[in-house]
């Protein structure tokens, strides 16, 4: 099949005339990719498929196909470290152009060509576990050649007990305690941040009889409704944005909008509007602090709302995780967290820009049920789970990290 494949590639881009250059190249492919034949777009979906196969295999979390950077190779990511995999087949970069055409609809196309990037979601069957398993991608430009980064998501949740929150953290969280007010879930990209939501997501589901609206881009774990009914809005295919998503799930009777990430001032400004119509929101954010998220969200907004939105947020905010995956000494990844709850004191903070107060709130209110990321990067290593290098490595406050080592 791969040798098929690799042969209907090599002919159908040796179509493109030498005297077409650049972006045009791509465009030429989104133009003839109809003249394919289903049986060989079904052989290259059945390279796709082996590739993500593989990849599922060897426990990577992404693969990336397809731009200049990759010299013809497709790489793999295997607990944090990408690498070319040798046993795939080199493939040029019409070639791999083409391999990613043959992913999108119509309507795709379109907006790849217009907005030189599409985030979307890949879904096939597995024949070894029998089920099928979903793919986050995102597909773009690289010196004028496609590109394609597809995330493995998982096929299981994980339990909200194996990410190790204090109970009153939980709590805090938990739709049952308190039935409105915003909780975000931060760090970089690939930090773990969409299965630590898929994880509150999980833990309602179970026990929660309530309505939760999830709106993404994409969707990636699709939750089946338990105790909540889950629905999930995948934006650019069921809503056409985060902003329209959160305006008309106010519509639809929900007890909880999940955000997948506050990227912009009008989803920040609509989540905190529906916030205070008293609905539980979740998000995410990428940010690397509890208190860099707090800043981040002001500094999104005009500054001429920022008062207004310093206030408001003080108002709604219950919880704050921001996250890493930190090398382990077994080479896999552990994670590490930093949990700000909002007390009264916090709240204060806020209100009066004091947001670098709040760093030491949370070193103080552990019987809260919050943490610093630098303490628990210490327990971590205490717990021989992370080398010392490591936990200094990933602290955001590194003298701080080294002074709680020696027991200042």
């Amino acid at each position: 099949m791969i040798d098929k494949a690799k042969e209907i590639l090599t002919r159908f881009t040796s179509q493109i005339p030498q005297t077409i250059l650049g972006p045009e190249r791509v465009n030429f492919v989104v133009e003839k990719i109809k003249d394919l034949s289903s049986d060989d777009k079904l052989i290259l979906f059945k390279l796709t498929n082996h590739i993500l196969t593989l990849m599922i295999e060897r426990n990577a979390s992404d693969v990336e196909i397809g731009g200049y950077g990759t010299n013809g190779y497709v790489w793999f990511r295997i607990h944090g470290v990408k690498n070319r995999v040798e046993d795939l087949p080199v493939l040029t970069t019409d070639e791999a152009s083409t391999l990613i055409i043959t992913l999108l609809n119509q309507n795709q196309h379109r907006h790849l060509l217009v907005s030189r990037n599409l985030d979307f979601s890949y879904t096939f069957f597995h024949e070894k576990v029998k089920k099928n398993v979903r793919f986050r991608a995102d597909a773009y430009f690289d010196l004028d050649s496609l590109a394609l980064n597809m995330r493995a998501i998982s096929a299981t949740t994980r339990p909200i007990e194996s990410l190790e929150f204090h109970p009153n953290a939980v709590k805090m969280m938990s739709h049952n305690y308190i039935k409105f007010g915003l909780s975000l879930v931060t760090g970089i990209t690939g930090s773990g941040k969409s299965t630590t939501l898929d994880s509150i997501i999980d833990m309602h589901n179970k026990v929660d009889p309530c309505h939760i609206v999830i709106i993404a881009a994409p969707i990636e774990y699709v939750h089946v409704s338990n105790s909540s009914i889950v629905r999930h809005r995948e934006v650019g295919r069921d809503v056409l944005s985060f902003k329209e998503g959160v305006i008309q799930g106010l519509r639809q009777d929900p007890d909880i909008i999940v955000i997948g990430e506050m990227r912009d001032p009008d989803t920040i400004m609509a989540a905190l509007e529906v916030t205070d119509t008293g609905h539980k929101v979740f998000s995410t954010l990428h940010t690397s602090s509890a208190t860099e998220s707090i800043d981040r969200i002001i500094a999104e907004v005009n500054p001429v709302e920022q008062e207004r939105v310093r206030n408001r947020l003080a108002d709604v905010l219950i919880t704050i995780v921001s996250q890493k995956l930190v090398p382990s000494t077994d080479g896999k990844r552990v994670l590490a967290k930093e949990v700000l709850i909002v007390t009264p004191s916090v709240r204060a903070a806020i209100k009066n820009n004091n947001t670098s107060e709040i760093y030491m709130m949370i070193v103080q209110g552990g019987p809260q049920g919050m943490i610093t990321m630098e303490q628990d990067l210490l327990r971590l290593y205490q717990q021989r789970k992370i080398t010392q290098e490591n936990a200094l490595s990933y602290a955001n406050n590194k003298t701080r990290m080294l002074q709680i080592m020696r027991g200042v």
